[in-house]
């Protein structure tokens, strides 16, 4: 049987012409299903409810969680922090459902792909923090936020050897694309650092003490169905969420 993947969505309250107006609208980008259906997946989108029943009985009919990017921000508070500078902060809904999910997730095996966000999600969740943003913060010169459109290659990383990573991608170093403007600060204690920028940013974090539990900072659903290398990650991804069940 083919699994089913959860996919979190973002979401507009009703401030947002972009995603619906003043009508509060669940938006997601169809990329990320695409991926998810083309690896092999059923994606579902997750509906953003908040009380632990209703996200342990999600939990039960699902075999992976997908956590998605997102043009806005964890509010600072989630990690400890106060706000420093002026961006876009997530719906509460929305990061409500992203962080309860992901303890939930990881607290019973069930396979975890974070993207972008999605990683910083993962990140916070599980007890990190974030740099709120790398130009005001970081010295560098790699381009994490570039001009243009996110489908193209931005710079390379560093990918650490005998990691998840390393077994799906097969390589030292690959290149990815880029659009964030935050990055992992403190890697979560049940995370391990497994991929780095040239300037040291943070690409990609995972559990070692889990079949498939990997946070990714670039797109790979702008470039899995170019990239075989990005495309081995969520075929890896759908597999392990294959093998969840008959695991259990």
């Amino acid at each position: 049987m083919k699994p089913i993947i959860g996919v979190t969505p973002d979401f507009n309250a009703g401030d947002r012409q972009d995603m619906g107006g003043r009508e509060p609208t669940y938006f997601l980008r169809a990329r990320y299903l695409q991926a998810i259906e083309h690896s092999g997946g059923i994606p579902l989108m997750l509906p953003l409810i908040s009380d632990s029943r209703g996200l342990r009985r999600i939990l039960s009919q699902v075999s992976g969680i997908l956590i998605t990017g997102s043009g806005s921000d964890l509010a600072p508070e989630l990690y400890g922090e106060q706000q420093r500078f002026k961006f876009r902060l997530m719906s509460q809904a929305r990061s409500t459902l992203e962080l309860r999910i992901t303890k939930l997730a990881y607290r019973n095996h069930v396979p975890i792909l974070g993207i972008c966000g999605g990683i910083q999600s993962l990140n916070v969740a599980l007890g990190g923090t974030l740099v709120q943003d790398i130009p005001m913060e970081l010295n560098t010169s790699v381009p994490h936020q570039p001009a243009g459109s996110a489908t193209k290659l931005a710079h390379p990383v560093q990918v650490a050897p005998r990691s998840l990573l390393r077994r799906i991608t097969g390589r030292a170093t690959i290149h990815v694309n880029s659009s964030h403007h935050q990055s992992i600060k403190r890697v979560a204690p049940p995370l391990l650092q497994t991929a780095v920028a040239p300037d040291g940013v943070v690409e990609a974090v995972e559990a070692q003490n889990r079949r498939f539990c990997l946070g990714v900072q670039w797109h790979p659903e702008y470039l899995y169905d170019r990239d075989p290398i990005q495309k081995r990650l969520f075929h890896a991804f759908v597999r392990a969420a294959e093998r969840f069940f008959s695991d259990v």
